[in-house]
């Protein structure tokens, strides 16, 4: 019989937006225990270099839109169970929070159907790290009372129902994965009535020492970014809670130049 030490076991945590003291306690206890550390291209490497067991193996696993090196969640969830089954402490370490856009649910399908027991440690997730580093709060008294969660990319699956609810709530909307395909966002919701004066604001690496903030409007939005290219991770917020990013901006990052914390994909050997 497989006992559960043989079969190892996984840990599934969420190491923040970019800033590498947005851990928490469980999880920095966890990168000091870990014999494999599974590793997403948004964590910050400064997190396992500080943090993490010297002695750990750390396996790369990352993820980039339109990069054709990146790992699919096939082979990233193989890894996770070949470890495991070697009776190994596994932390699969991902950016933002577990569970919001991070594919945990093939992992814990995974998990399961292999007997590999496991947990799960919530992170900050890029949307509060962006709110919190930009000065702008998600929601607030007479600008909005929710807010909401998406994605949008080539493959989002809106109907012009779901987009006309988007353009004419008073939610404040936040977009991941967004900043590539902006003109189209802002397109869809002024087509669907969004008011033209709606702000707008794109944050880059929030956070980090390299966070750069881009506000505009629904209206301006388009011209404004058109010869920009947002860095990744970028976050879209939209609503009228972005208005308070003038006031209320406090973090202002001393970067030495254009740059990323995050490690960029290579292309890969077939």
């Amino acid at each position: 019989m497989t006992t559960s030490m043989e079969r190892g076991y996984v840990i599934l945590a969420g190491a923040g937006p970019g800033d590498e003291e947005l851990i928490t306690v469980k999880l920095q206890k966890q990168l000091e225990e870990a014999e494999v550390i599974i590793t997403d291209r948004l964590v910050n490497p400064r997190i396992i270099s500080r943090f993490a067991n010297p002695q750990a193996e750390i396996l790369f696993a990352g993820k980039q839109g339109y990069n054709s090196g990146s790992f699919v969640q096939e082979e990233v969830t193989a890894l996770m169970i070949q470890q495991a089954q070697k009776g190994r402490k596994v932390l699969r370490l991902k950016g933002g929070d577990t569970a919001i856009f991070s594919n945990m649910l093939d992992e814990l399908e995974a998990l399961v159907e292999a007997g590999i027991p496991y947990e799960i440690i919530p992170g900050v997730t890029a949307a509060s790290g962006a709110s919190a580093y930009t000065g702008i709060p998600l929601t607030a008294r007479q600008h909005a009372q929710a807010v909401q969660f998406l994605t949008f990319n080539p493959n989002s699956q809106y109907n012009p129902e779901r987009w006309k609810q988007l353009a004419n709530t008073n939610d404040t909307l936040v977009f991941y994965m967004a900043s590539k395909n902006i003109a189209g966002l802002v397109e869809l919701l002024l087509r669907y009535s969004r008011q033209p004066s709606t702000p707008l604001a794109v944050i880059e690496q929030a956070t980090t020492v390299y966070q750069q903030v881009h506000t505009s409007t629904l209206e301006t939005a388009t011209l404004e970014f058109a010869n920009m290219e947002f860095s990744s991770p970028s976050l879209v917020i939209i609503g009228q809670v972005v208005s308070l990013y003038t006031p209320f901006h406090w973090f202002n990052p001393a970067a030495p130049g254009p740059g990323s914390v995050f490690t960029e994909i290579e292309n890969r050997e077939a």
